[in-house]
Protein backbone atom coordinates (compact mmCIF):
# COMPACT_ATOMS: atom_id res chain seq x y z
CA UNK A 1 0.00 0.00 0.00
CA UNK A 2 0.81 3.88 -1.16
CA UNK A 3 0.12 6.85 1.58
CA UNK A 4 0.00 9.98 -0.15
CA UNK A 5 -0.49 12.48 2.25
CA UNK A 6 -1.32 16.63 0.85
CA UNK A 7 -0.61 19.38 3.49
CA UNK A 8 -2.40 21.98 4.27
CA UNK A 9 -4.74 24.05 6.26
CA UNK A 10 -7.94 22.83 7.47
CA UNK A 11 -11.18 25.54 7.57
CA UNK A 12 -12.73 27.17 4.53
CA UNK A 13 -10.91 30.20 5.00
CA UNK A 14 -7.32 28.31 4.03
CA UNK A 15 -9.48 26.74 0.65
CA UNK A 16 -7.22 28.21 -2.11
CA UNK A 17 -4.44 29.58 -0.59
CA UNK A 18 -0.87 28.59 -1.49
CA UNK A 19 -0.16 27.04 1.28
CA UNK A 20 -3.15 24.37 0.46
CA UNK A 21 -1.74 23.27 -2.75
CA UNK A 22 -1.16 20.01 -0.90
CA UNK A 23 -4.98 19.87 0.08
CA UNK A 24 -5.59 20.52 -3.68
CA UNK A 25 -3.69 17.88 -5.52
CA UNK A 26 -5.03 15.35 -2.97
CA UNK A 27 -8.52 16.38 -3.83
CA UNK A 28 -7.83 15.98 -7.47
CA UNK A 29 -6.46 12.52 -7.27
CA UNK A 30 -9.66 11.75 -4.85
CA UNK A 31 -11.93 12.98 -7.62
CA UNK A 32 -10.11 10.49 -10.21
CA UNK A 33 -9.23 7.41 -8.59
CA UNK A 34 -11.19 7.57 -5.14
CA UNK A 35 -13.03 4.51 -4.24
CA UNK A 36 -15.40 6.21 -1.52
CA UNK A 37 -16.01 9.38 0.32
CA UNK A 38 -13.43 10.66 2.88
CA UNK A 39 -13.88 9.88 6.44
CA UNK A 40 -11.79 10.63 9.62
CA UNK A 41 -9.02 9.26 10.48
CA UNK A 42 -5.92 9.62 12.11
CA UNK A 43 -6.01 12.93 12.78
CA UNK A 44 -6.92 13.97 9.16
CA UNK A 45 -8.97 12.80 6.53
CA UNK A 46 -8.81 9.71 4.51
CA UNK A 47 -9.61 8.45 1.01
CA UNK A 48 -9.04 4.88 -0.34
CA UNK A 49 -7.61 4.83 -3.36
CA UNK A 50 -6.58 2.72 -6.72
CA UNK A 51 -3.69 3.94 -8.09
CA UNK A 52 -2.65 2.44 -11.58
CA UNK A 53 -3.39 -0.55 -9.93
CA UNK A 54 -2.19 -0.33 -6.32
CA UNK A 55 -3.99 0.34 -2.91
CA UNK A 56 -3.23 3.74 -1.72
CA UNK A 57 -4.18 5.83 1.15
CA UNK A 58 -4.76 9.58 0.61
CA UNK A 59 -4.35 11.60 3.63
CA UNK A 60 -5.17 15.15 4.14
CA UNK A 61 -4.19 16.00 7.52
CA UNK A 62 -6.60 18.26 9.98
CA UNK A 63 -3.77 18.90 12.88
CA UNK A 64 -2.29 22.23 10.50
CA UNK A 65 0.33 22.85 8.70
CA UNK A 66 2.63 22.71 11.49
CA UNK A 67 1.54 19.85 13.41
CA UNK A 68 1.13 17.57 10.34
CA UNK A 69 3.61 14.78 11.43
CA UNK A 70 1.29 13.30 14.33
CA UNK A 71 -1.44 12.52 11.45
CA UNK A 72 1.67 11.16 9.38
CA UNK A 73 2.79 8.86 11.92
CA UNK A 74 -0.25 7.56 12.89
CA UNK A 75 -1.57 6.34 9.30
CA UNK A 76 2.15 4.85 8.91
CA UNK A 77 2.45 3.14 11.62
CA UNK A 78 -1.20 1.40 11.82
CA UNK A 79 -0.30 0.24 7.58
CA UNK A 80 2.83 -0.34 7.88
CA UNK A 81 4.33 1.59 5.93
CA UNK A 82 7.75 1.88 5.30
CA UNK A 83 9.18 5.02 4.01
CA UNK A 84 10.02 4.51 0.05
CA UNK A 85 6.14 4.22 -0.35
CA UNK A 86 4.98 7.47 1.52
CA UNK A 87 4.91 10.36 -0.37
CA UNK A 88 4.42 13.89 0.63
CA UNK A 89 2.87 16.59 -1.45
CA UNK A 90 3.59 20.04 -0.13
CA UNK A 91 4.26 23.69 -1.47
CA UNK A 92 7.56 25.16 -1.97
CA UNK A 93 7.91 28.98 -1.97
CA UNK A 94 11.90 28.53 -3.27
CA UNK A 95 10.04 27.10 -6.38
CA UNK A 96 8.84 29.45 -9.70
CA UNK A 97 5.00 29.22 -9.53
CA UNK A 98 3.71 25.86 -10.87
CA UNK A 99 7.28 24.29 -10.92
CA UNK A 100 7.33 20.68 -9.69
CA UNK A 101 10.09 18.82 -8.27
CA UNK A 102 10.43 15.49 -6.13
CA UNK A 103 12.93 14.99 -3.73
CA UNK A 104 13.58 10.99 -2.28
CA UNK A 105 15.01 12.62 0.78
CA UNK A 106 16.52 16.00 2.66
CA UNK A 107 15.62 18.36 4.37
CA UNK A 108 12.50 20.26 4.93
CA UNK A 109 13.87 23.35 3.27
CA UNK A 110 11.74 25.56 5.30
CA UNK A 111 8.93 23.90 4.56
CA UNK A 112 7.22 23.97 8.58
CA UNK A 113 4.74 20.73 7.54
CA UNK A 114 7.51 18.52 5.98
CA UNK A 115 9.79 19.69 9.04
CA UNK A 116 7.03 18.43 11.38
CA UNK A 117 6.94 15.05 9.59
CA UNK A 118 10.81 14.59 10.00
CA UNK A 119 10.80 15.39 13.55
CA UNK A 120 7.61 12.68 13.86
CA UNK A 121 8.90 10.20 11.84
CA UNK A 122 12.93 10.46 13.07
CA UNK A 123 14.23 10.63 9.47
CA UNK A 124 14.47 12.90 6.58
CA UNK A 125 14.37 9.54 3.89
CA UNK A 126 10.96 9.81 2.43
CA UNK A 127 9.98 10.89 -1.15
CA UNK A 128 8.18 14.00 -1.38
CA UNK A 129 6.85 16.18 -4.36
CA UNK A 130 7.23 20.24 -4.00
CA UNK A 131 4.90 22.14 -6.12
CA UNK A 132 5.98 25.59 -6.43
CA UNK A 133 3.89 28.75 -5.00
CA UNK A 134 6.68 31.55 -6.25
CA UNK A 135 8.07 33.90 -3.42
CA UNK A 136 7.17 36.14 -1.51
CA UNK A 137 7.24 40.26 -3.06
CA UNK A 138 9.42 42.40 -1.61
CA UNK A 139 8.59 43.77 1.78
CA UNK A 140 6.33 40.72 2.11
CA UNK A 141 6.52 37.93 5.29
CA UNK A 142 6.61 34.64 4.25
CA UNK A 143 4.15 33.37 6.45
CA UNK A 144 1.50 36.28 5.16
CA UNK A 145 2.53 35.13 1.66
CA UNK A 146 2.02 31.44 1.70
CA UNK A 147 -1.11 31.85 3.51
CA UNK A 148 -2.38 34.34 0.49
CA UNK A 149 -4.45 33.29 -2.10
CA UNK A 150 -3.27 33.13 -5.63
CA UNK A 151 -3.21 36.45 -7.74
CA UNK A 152 -5.53 36.04 -11.11
CA UNK A 153 -3.30 35.59 -13.74
CA UNK A 154 -1.53 32.94 -11.53
CA UNK A 155 -4.73 30.83 -10.98
CA UNK A 156 -5.10 28.87 -14.17
CA UNK A 157 -1.36 28.17 -14.28
CA UNK A 158 -1.89 26.55 -10.67
CA UNK A 159 -4.94 24.79 -11.60
CA UNK A 160 -2.95 23.18 -14.17
CA UNK A 161 -0.33 22.41 -11.87
CA UNK A 162 -2.55 20.39 -9.49
CA UNK A 163 -3.45 18.28 -12.65
CA UNK A 164 0.00 18.02 -13.24
CA UNK A 165 1.10 16.93 -9.63
CA UNK A 166 -1.60 14.44 -9.72
CA UNK A 167 -0.26 13.07 -12.86
CA UNK A 168 2.83 12.54 -11.64
CA UNK A 169 1.88 11.11 -8.03
CA UNK A 170 0.11 8.53 -10.12
CA UNK A 171 3.45 7.68 -12.19
CA UNK A 172 5.49 8.05 -8.84
CA UNK A 173 3.04 4.68 -7.56
CA UNK A 174 3.83 2.87 -11.33
CA UNK A 175 7.56 3.64 -11.89
CA UNK A 176 9.23 5.19 -8.28
CA UNK A 177 10.96 8.40 -6.96
CA UNK A 178 14.02 7.91 -8.96
CA UNK A 179 11.77 7.93 -12.59
CA UNK A 180 10.14 10.98 -11.87
CA UNK A 181 13.19 12.72 -10.55
CA UNK A 182 14.26 12.53 -14.24
CA UNK A 183 11.19 12.92 -15.76
CA UNK A 184 9.52 16.06 -13.66
CA UNK A 185 12.90 17.61 -11.83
Amino acid sequence: MKLVVGLGNPQRRYQGTRHNVGFAVLGELAKRFGLGVAKAKFHGEVVEADLEGQKALLLSPLTYMNRSGASVQAAKGFYKISEEDLLIVCDDLNLPVAKLRFRAKGSSGGQKGVEDVIRQLGTENFPRLRVGIGTPPEGWDWADYVLSKFAKEEIPEMEQAVREAADAVAVWVREGIGFCMNRYN
